[in-house]
């Protein structure tokens, strides 16, 4: 019998959020136990619910999105994304700068794949959301990761990451609001890599998923708007979390910039994109209604709000267990707690996070899965009630008062 083998361009491809660790909690939900999933910013689960206007329109529209689309995707929610840019303070957005896909995730991998000969350089943060690194191995390319300082509160080593640049570098990812660290960057530390890219010639790939997920006084800098007409920007944004409307794969890449200098660059994209005919139509029917309605993320991150409480609430009890301290999250769904090694002597964190689903039933994400240099981090979702939250952490403080390490 013939053997068939997977592809060797997936050999440094990982995604370890969907790995091994979230098959064994498949496996034991399988045998009959209740898991706590924490794992995955995935806000349905949790009771919250995509704004009944999306909702409504999209039905309206399935019957006439039984067809494919544009490539780029159809021009009201381009024009919508246009706009919304523009109140952003960002003029050189037009309609055929935007790009829908399904999801962020297919664009990321898109643009990517348009870019990069094999060995080029792109340099990504650690800790990183992981499709960023993937990605650019699955194209050839070569993941560099510069520092962020947890000590700064995860802002960015500038230092680190310009000695990084190399002459085959061709771009910088900066993901704001960081996943998975929460962090939002004050526009001092966005000018400084987007000063970087304008003095090396090189594509600053802006991962702005959670830009609407914000708390206590935090503010969003687009990037774009710093790199202005000088430095070729592709941003990325979609309604996944901000809508709550994850399984509906609705997306867009935002490009910016030099675009004349970058015109092969951007007949790859457009190839690439035609390739795959069209995006989720019915998914791009939201996109119009989501930016121009009412903006109920707001009652969510606000006093009051799920999302601010269950965020403060896990971050007093993560930080109240010995050994366990985590830097507040301004931004995003989650938190990134630091296992102390003086007090935890943790040599492989994807056995830690096993031990702690098998022995609890709570499923984290461990801190390498993120790219992240030493086993002494992992990353929980802020999204269950509050009421789940103390039960889960303090599942978590019982198992960690007798964890000898491994």
């Amino acid at each position: 019998m013939a053997e068939f083998k997977q592809s060797t361009k997936l050999h440094n491809v990982l995604y370890d959020i969907r790995g091994p660790i979230l098959e064994a909690a498949q496996q034991m939900e399988a045998e009959g136990h209740k898991i706590l999933k924490l794992n995955i910013g995935n806000p349905a689960p949790f009771g919250f619910e995509a704004p009944d206007a999306i909702l409504v329109d999209m039905i309206r529209h399935l019957p006439h999105a039984q067809g494919y689309s544009d490539s780029r995707g159809i021009f009201s929610a381009r024009t919508a994304v246009s706009q919304y840019y523009q109140t952003r303070g960002i003029q050189n957005i037009g309609v055929d700068d935007i790009y829908l896909g399904n999801g962020v995730s297919e664009l990321i991998t898109l643009s990517l794949m348009a870019l990069l000969n094999d060995g080029d350089e792109i340099l990504i943060p650690t800790p990183d959301y992981p499709l960023w690194t993937a990605s650019v191995s699955l194209a050839g390319g070569r993941p560099v990761h510069y520092l962020c300082v947890e000590e700064e509160g995860w802002a960015p080593d500038i230092s680190d990451l310009e000695s990084k640049i190399t002459e085959r570098t061709k771009g910088i990812v900066l993901i704001n609001p960081n996943n998975p660290t929460g962090a939002v960057y004050p526009e001092s530390t966005v000018r400084a890599i987007v000063e970087l890219a304008d003095k090396h010639g090189l594509v600053v790939f802006s991962d702005e998923i959670y830009e609407k997920i914000l708390y206590d006084d935090a503010v969003h800098v687009n990037t774009a708007k710093i790199a202005g007409d000088d430095v070729l920007c592709l941003t990325f944004n979609g309604l996944s979390k901000a809508y709550r409307i994850c399984g509906y794969r609705a997306g867009w890449m935002a490009i910016s910039g030099p675009k004349a200098a970058a015109k092969d660059f951007l007949e790859g994209i457009n190839l690439l994109a035609n390739m795959r005919l069209c995006a989720n139509v019915p998914g791009q029917h939201a996109i119009q209604t989501a930016l121009g309605g009412y903006q109920s993320i707001n009652d969510l991150i606000l006093p009051g709000g799920r999302l601010l409480e269950q965020r403060n609430k896990a971050y007093e009890l993560l930080n109240a267990i010995p050994g366990v301290s985590t830097e507040q999250a301004h931004g995003a769904l989650y938190l990134f707690p630091k296992l102390d090694p003086e007090v935890y002597h943790i040599r492989d964190d994807e056995k830690f996070v096993l031990d702690l689903l098998r022995e609890q039933k709570i499923l984290v994400s461990h801190g390498r899965a993120f790219n992240w240099v030493r086993p002494d981090h992992f990353r929980m979702v802020t999204l269950p009630a509050v009421p789940d939250i103390e039960e889960a952490i303090g599942r978590m403080a019982e198992f960690l008062s007798r964890y000898p390490g491994n």
